[in-house]
């Protein structure tokens, strides 16, 4: 990849102050504030192998137990949703693609559906409870995710043509099945198993430990690193397809190892989440707003954008109604809606 221009390599250094900016206020801003100095120290004191006293000592626990974790994973979300709307959105040539577009989000939910309030899960061998207390729920949502994928990539990409319309009309139509199946389930659901299928359905990083992290990043960093490294295939398509064949790409074959890869980066993300929507949407919007629709900007900025905007979010999440969590889902649906909404009033001209 050909190096920047000095305009987009500015707008990718504010972008990366603003990583900084929205990590500092999620390790500090809470229940028990942590200023950048205490932070400082208990690294300090992590990393040389010294030992903290008092009240330094409990919110050394709190960093580094509580909140350097889910810090961590909002940013690893973030940055997966981004990206992997950026991708869609270039691949589809469509500005209102994102992950739920190719039935991620409603696969998943789906086969959360079939998991909690079927009772599939108490049908899994008793020796493997542990386990499946830990992973049930996340494998589940992640096979769900990836099934959902491959039913839209094969209804919507038969025979020899690439008819991005129809693989679309797919992802609509299985969305609006999988939403019947769950409002039905829904309503089939006793209490108990209601107020778990809404936790989830409505997004929150609460309850994510290192292990699920580490899992998380080894899945979904290669993936997000490839679709960066697609940044020049992008913009050839922007062309159009008939162009970007005439040119050496292979576009059916691209079309397809994007769409299977961005469901694999974000199916894993949303098993331990839950839904998080907007922020596949929006961010690709906001970038192309500020430094254009050139994809060798667009791409990496998006790792930095949607890793810093769900930050943001996650700390407005746990603050706003302190000790009370909100979830994560309803913040980036707060913040991302009227954005979009303004959005479209200024494409069409609306005064």
């Amino acid at each position: 990849m050909s190096v920047l221009p000095y305009k987009y390599m500015r707008l990718l250094l504010f972008l990366m102050i603003a990583v900084i900016i929205s990590t500092l206020l999620g390790l500090g801003v809470g229940a028990v504030s942590i200023s950048p100095g205490q932070m400082w120290s208990v690294l300090w004191s992590t990393l040389s192998g010294g030992e903290l006293t008092g009240d330094l000592a409990t919110r050394g626990v709190i960093l580094t137990s509580l909140r350097l974790p889910r810090v961590l994973l909002a940013g690893l979300i973030g940055a997966s949703l981004a990206v992997s709307g950026s991708a869609l959105q270039g691949v589809f040539r469509n500005p209102l693609a994102d992950p739920g577009l190719i039935g991620v989000s409603s696969g998943a939910a789906l086969a959360v559906v079939v998991w909690i309030v079927l009772g599939v899960g108490g049908m899994v061998s008793p020796e493997l409870g542990a386990w499946v207390s830990v992973l049930g729920v996340p494998l589940c949502a992640f096979m769900g995710a990836l099934a959902a994928t491959f039913i839209v990539l094969k209804l919507g990409m038969r025979g020899q043509g690439n008819d991005v319309a129809t693989l679309i009309l797919a992802g609509v139509a299985l969305n609006a099945l999988a939403g019947a199946v769950i409002g039905l389930a829904t309503y089939m659901a006793d209490e108990e198993e209601l107020r778990s299928l809404t936790m989830w359905t409505l997004g929150s990083l609460g309850g994510v430990g290192w292990q699920e992290i580490i899992l998380i990043a080894v899945c979904a960093v290669p993936g997000m690193m490839w679709l960066v490294r697609q940044a020049s295939e992008f913009d050839l398509l922007l062309l159009g397809e008939s162009e970007a064949y005439h040119l050496g790409m292979d576009v059916r074959t691209f079309q397809r190892r994007v769409i299977v890869v961005a469901a694999i980066v974000v199916g894993v993300g949303v098993g331990f989440t839950g839904m998080i929507g907007f922020v596949g949407l929006i961010v690709p919007h906001i970038l192309r707003l500020l430094g254009g629709a050139t994809h060798r900007f667009v791409m990496p900025a998006s790792v930095l954008l949607g890793g810093s905007l769900l930050m943001f979010a996650d700390m407005l999440a746990r603050t706003l109604a302190a000790p009370a969590e909100l979830p994560l889902g309803v913040i980036t649906a707060l913040m991302g809606a009227p954005f979009f909404i303004y959005l479209l009033r200024s494409q069409v001209g609306v005064r």
